[in-house]
């Protein structure tokens, strides 16, 4: 027969730190650290499933306007990291820098599916290049939701991480971003693309650019587009006007 339990025991408490460790285990509470970024700290918010927000900490009560938006946003808790691992810092680090989220998990369960289908169309955006909203659409294959897939990326909730900087309006322009038109032109210069450059192109017509040598037509950002030589690119206003001149669209960028 069990004997039963001694008053010492009866009143013996749970660690505190027990209960706000399993609800950051199993997603019910998240946790943020602040991380270098190329334009400077950001919060990255996480829990047991996965990244879930980033948000700018460039500002002395970032972190309080942080904790309020994330709560109102995700109906969940959220407090600084009490403990963490350097190389998650690290980790967290590089893909900040390199702009993209490969070996990341994301907790993205309050986007909705469609919304999870254009953040995975951005990530395949390669770093330094970008695309129209356009193109995402048609990479979903909802070629007639542009508008829809500018509303969904407005509502990305961990830029940088997932690359929306990289989508731009289809007249050229750089267009908004959650975090101020600034920050996206910032971004996108340190992965040498030069916003000026590329609305001034788009306001002279040229929105894709060719290569007479090898007849392939490409976003203008593409990897294969900078490596055509100046006496050999020919620019085009429409992919149509392109393929009507005897180019193929590139299999990397495709235009």
């Amino acid at each position: 027969m069990n004997p039963l339990p001694t008053p010492d025991l009866m009143r013996t408490a749970a660690p505190s730190e027990l209960a706000p460790t399993v609800l950051f285990r199993v997603g019910l509470a998240d946790e943020y650290l602040t991380v270098e970024s190329p334009v400077g700290p950001v919060f990255v918010a996480r829990n047991g499933r996965g990244v879930s927000a980033t948000a700018p900490a460039f500002q002395a009560e970032a972190a309080d306007a942080f904790e309020a938006a994330f709560a109102t946003r995700f109906r969940r808790p959220i407090r600084p990291a009490r403990r963490f691992e350097r190389t998650e810092v690290e980790a967290l680090e590089t893909a900040l820098h390199e702009g993209r989220g490969r070996g990341v998990r994301f907790d993205l369960r309050a986007t909705t599916a469609f919304g999870r289908e254009v953040l995975d169309a951005a990530l395949r955006i390669p770093r330094g290049e970008i695309r129209p909203y356009a193109w995402i659409a048609r990479e979903i294959g909802h070629p007639a939701a542009v508008r829809a897939v500018g509303s969904a990326l407005g509502r990305n909730p961990v830029p940088l991480l997932i690359p929306c900087h990289r989508v731009v309006r289809s007249d050229g322009h750089i267009g908004d971003y959650a975090w101020g038109s600034a920050v996206k032109r910032a971004v996108l210069a340190t992965e040498g693309v030069v916003p000026a450059e590329v609305e001034r192109e788009a306001r002279a017509g040229s929105h894709y650019l060719g290569s007479d040598t090898t007849h392939i037509v490409c976003w203008p950002t593409c990897r294969h587009a900078r490596q055509i030589q100046a006496r050999h690119r020919v620019p085009f206003a429409t992919i149509d006007e392109a393929v009507a001149a005897g180019y193929r669209p590139c299999r990397d960028c495709r235009p």
